[in-house]
């Protein structure tokens, strides 16, 4: 599981929202990609979360060459506020859903 927090510029929070929504909807036919939730932060409208499930890493890592992943990726990156940091990289250990 990966989980991480992207930063967008000042007042492009909402825009970052929606470019990651529409990521969602590109990965919905990518081989291993078991979640991708985006998370509003309620205490910084310029910080929006992302928790991501893959079946592996391979998977994860061979969804980024995909071309509208890449889109979507060329797509936030003007938006982001700096180069996008390492999220968690978390093992599941159980628990309710997937």
């Amino acid at each position: 599981m990966l989980h991480g927090k992207l930063k967008a510029k000042e007042g492009l929070g909402a825009p970052l929202s929606s470019v990651l929504l529409e990521a969602s909807r590109a990965l919905t036919a990518v081989k291993g990609c078991k979640l991708y939730l985006i998370s509003a932060d309620d205490t910084d409208n310029d910080s929006i979360w992302i928790t991501e499930i893959w079946n592996s890493k391979e998977d994860h890592d061979n969804s980024l060459q995909i071309a509208s992943v890449k889109s979507v990726i060329s797509k936030a990156l003007p938006i982001l506020d700096g180069p996008p940091k390492k999220g968690q990289e978390l093992e599941i250990i159980g628990g309710l859903g997937i």
